[in-house]
């Protein structure tokens, strides 16, 4: 049965067996099956973790006209606060129009918990509905009515007759998974069910080779020019979806010739979708970050049309201008140290973007693991050795300071509101992730590598910041195997 017939996606637990709790040395990878992917393992101690709420906001709240109804306490949600600015940014960088992202909540209180939220929500739909007449309203579960019972899906059913907007319901009861990646099929899920056609249909399907370019809140425009810059090259229509996607063109992905990944951890749910569905074959080997990496992912869409021949020639021309343009900024990089944190995919990518540009890679810190990055794995290990620290971790910063205060990088690469702990040490930072920045393509490589040359040159602002400020951290942890609380791990690093 097709997971789309279910009122909401599987937990990655149980469709990938998907895991957050591994330390020890890259090179014990040796069956490209985790330790962590065994029964049981988990930490006997968690310092943190990501509610799945947090990415599945940024992306709904990207679709043009749409609202974003959460069912829940009025704090959840709040990180569409911050997260407005991509908002705004990206509407800019698209059409030349800041605008906001519009979100709701029904802000339920101690008494809808004991007497239901149900008529809160329907009432709540209604007014959004009367309110802004927008063509979508994402209906968004969080943990409160998962936990006392609301239907929310009845919800949207019952009312749907009475609204002009779209209802998709999305289920991101946080307590239900710890695998924050789960966001993007929720997201995913609630797009196929409801603004995809039925099985069958094909008006609309353009003359020539269309492919999906799927971003998933993968990256910013910028780096979406880079990627259509070079499919164009092949002569392909190009459709990007679904970060600020018109609604109403979503179902323009089922009469595409090819969806193309830009993140096999943001996509695979979609695209298995497409396929089974629509026949839409999909590509999901790859991401574009590194100049390995990036030929690689065009090599195969241009295989796919028949068209290897012209790609190996724009590869080459590509990379020679790439080699030029890199060479007065490769000798700053020989013999620095470089630790990265991020998403699997992406940290796995930059590390090996990394180590092209001439940095020892000594430490890779990835959110979570499945199977579609044992393809990466295989080439850090092909291109860096196999002696340095893998942490799979749901942020646990107590893991990383450890890890940070042994290792001592020159430079530390991770999302922006995870490089704290490395710039309190006195390490240089830069933000791994930033949709304003490029960081896709050929163009992302020498990007990445400007940038950092920049930083490295006058590393002090992080080693001013450590002579003030102390982390919570004991003497006698920093001492210990930082991986001691993982209950399947261990071994020495010092």
């Amino acid at each position: 049965m097709s997971y789309f017939k279910l009122k909401e996606p599987p937990r990655r637990e149980d469709r990938l067996q998907a895991c957050i709790a591994h330390g020890a040395a890259l090179g014990d990878l040796a069956t490209r099956r985790m330790q962590c992917c065994l029964p049981n393992s988990e930490r006997r101690f968690t310092q943190n973790s990501i509610c799945l709420l947090l990415p599945a906001l940024g992306t709904m709240n990207s679709i043009p006209n749409s609202v974003v109804l959460m069912h829940g306490g009025l704090g959840c949600g709040s990180s569409c606060h911050g997260g407005n600015a991509g908002v705004r940014s990206g509407n800019n960088h698209r059409w030349g129009v800041v605008k906001d992202g519009t979100w709701l909540s029904t802000g339920l209180t101690e008494a809808d918990v004991i007497s239901g939220g149900e008529p809160k929500l329907a009432e709540a739909i209604i007014a959004a509905d009367r309110r802004y007449r927008p063509s979508v309203i994402f209906v968004v579960a969080s943990c409160v009515p998962g936990i006392i019972g609301d239907d929310v899906d009845g919800v949207v059913e019952q009312v749907q007759p009475a609204v002009e907007a779209r209802l998709l319901p999305v289920h991101c009861e946080g307590f239900k998974t710890k695998i924050w990646a789960t966001a993007y099929d929720a997201v995913y899920h609630a797009i196929g069910r409801t603004l995809l056609p039925e099985a069958g249909f094909i008006a609309g399907k353009k003359p020539g080779k269309t492919v999906n370019l799927m971003n998933m809140s993968s990256m910013g425009r910028v780096d979406e020019v880079e990627l259509e810059r070079l499919l164009k090259e092949l002569e392909l229509a190009v459709n990007i979806f679904p970060v600020f996607s018109d609604p109403g063109a979503m179902q323009r992905m089922a009469t595409a010739d090819l969806s193309i990944s830009t993140c096999p951890t943001h996509d695979d749910y979609m695209l298995n979708h497409l396929q089974e569905k629509y026949q839409v074959p999909f590509i999901i080997r790859h991401m574009p970050i590194g100049i390995e990496n990036t030929g690689k992912w065009l090599q195969d869409v241009a295989e796919f049309f028949g068209l290897g021949a012209k790609a190996k020639a724009i590869i080459k021309q590509e990379e020679a201008e790439l080699a030029a343009a890199l060479a007065p900024l490769k000798p700053m990089f020989k013999g620095k140290k470089a630790f990265v944190s991020a998403g699997e995919f992406r940290a796995l990518s930059t590390a090996i973007l990394l180590a092209e540009l001439g940095f020892e890679v000594v430490g890779v810190r990835a959110f979570h693991h499945d199977e579609f990055a044992d393809i990466e794995y295989e080439k850090l290990l092909r291109i860096t050795g196999t002696d340095y620290p893998l942490n799979i971790a749901n942020c646990q910063p107590f893991e990383e300071a450890n890890l940070l205060r042994k290792i001592q990088p020159d430079v530390f690469l991770g999302h922006m509101n995870g490089n704290s702990t490395a710039a309190k040490m006195g390490i240089a930072t830069h933000v791994i992730y930033n949709t304003g920045l490029h960081y896709v393509g050929y163009r992302g490589a020498y990007e990445l590598a400007r940038r950092l040359y920049r930083q490295l040159k006058n590393p002090r602002f992080n080693g001013n910041i450590s002579k003030y400020v102390k982390l919570p951290y004991q003497e006698s942890w920093y001492r210990q195997d930082p991986f001691k609380y993982i209950e399947t791990a261990g071994g020495d690093l010092e």
